[in-house]
């Protein structure tokens, strides 16, 4: 086996060098000694989703009055994880901050943390029973919960948005990106979505920070909620930089590819047809479609019209 050891002793003083060189443009030229961990946050989720499902997430096959226990021991280990992963985002934060944390910060968060739980399970059963009744391939509600990737999402979701209400936005983003990974769909955790949401199929989905989606709202894969354009680029006012995200309001079903951008309202109980784009409020009860194409066939056969109308 060849001896590496010269190229490595060069490699570690060329990223000794990057290292050093980025520190140096940062701010205050800060060395991050902690910073979250996704794999530990992973970790944490999977916990949090035993407790919130002890039989199906969690496979719990014990004796019902042993189930509770379960659900402490999985806490437990949640909340343990969390605390260490919240702490480890104040110290990073710290270098910036120009007074110092309070050393309790990440206990707190995570007895607030604890106090949402009953309501995520809540919202989450009726985000599942929306997509039971939304896709007529689903046999049982179990199934969605298990195996569908939009369940996936909006789990991961639910914790997310209320750690980021609560102050840890790392921690909170560091969550939602672990589901894009498994499913190619994008939340941002400050996106704020109401009960009884239901992503069919799901790749390719981007919800956009400042998003507020209402009640019984049902997207399609490749749908976006996004900004229309990037923070820098363009010159808007504060509605557009810090609220520049759609609405989309209660009981609206937006279909396949269709891009939605900037603070525009869709208007309850209506429908955005496949691969449309928008830049315009929508009345509530719209229906929206892409113009129906033009055939080179008939285009043809309406020239050939034109042409014997201009010879009569």
């Amino acid at each position: 086996m060849a001896d590496f050891g010269g190229e490595i002793e060069d490699a570690v003083l060329s990223l000794r060098a990057a290292r050093l060189g980025w520190r140096k443009a940062q701010a205050k030229g800060l060395h991050v000694a902690s910073f979250p961990s996704p794999t530990q946050l992973a970790l944490a989720v999977g916990h949090l989703s035993h407790a919130l499902y002890p039989v199906r997430l969690g496979e719990y096959r014990g004796a019902p009055e042993g189930e509770d226990r379960f659900v402490a021991e999985a806490l437990e280990a949640a909340f343990a994880i969390l605390r260490a992963e919240i702490a480890s985002e104040f110290a990073y934060w710290q270098g910036y901050a120009a007074e110092a944390f309070d050393a309790d910060q990440p206990d707190l968060i995570v007895r607030l943390f604890s106090t949402t739980l009953g309501r995520i399970r809540e919202t989450l059963d009726q985000d599942m029973e929306a997509a039971f009744v939304g896709d007529p391939a689903a046999r049982t509600v179990d199934e969605i919960l298990i195996s569908y990737p939009g369940a996936i999402a909006i789990l991961h979701h639910r914790i997310a948005h209320q750690l980021q209400k609560l102050g840890v936005p790392i921690v909170a983003r560091m969550i939602s990106e672990l589901a894009n990974a498994r499913t190619g769909i994008d939340i941002h955790p400050g996106a704020t979505i109401g009960p009884s949401f239901f992503i069919d199929h799901g790749a390719g989905v981007v919800i956009g920070e400042t998003a507020i989606v209402g009640r019984n709202v049902r997207l399609y894969q490749h749908v976006t909620l996004g900004a229309s354009s990037p923070l820098g680029l363009a010159r808007v006012g504060p509605r557009q930089r810090h609220a520049r995200h759609p609405i989309v309001e209660d009981d609206v079903v937006i279909y396949a590819g269709a891009t939605i951008l900037g603070r525009i309202t869709i208007g309850r109980g209506s429908i955005i047809g496949g691969n449309v784009w928008l830049l315009e409020d929508v009345p509530p009860g719209s229906t929206l479609v892409q113009p129906k194409a033009e055939t080179l066939e008939n285009r043809a056969r309406a020239e050939f019209t034109a042409q014997l109308k201009g010879r009569a």
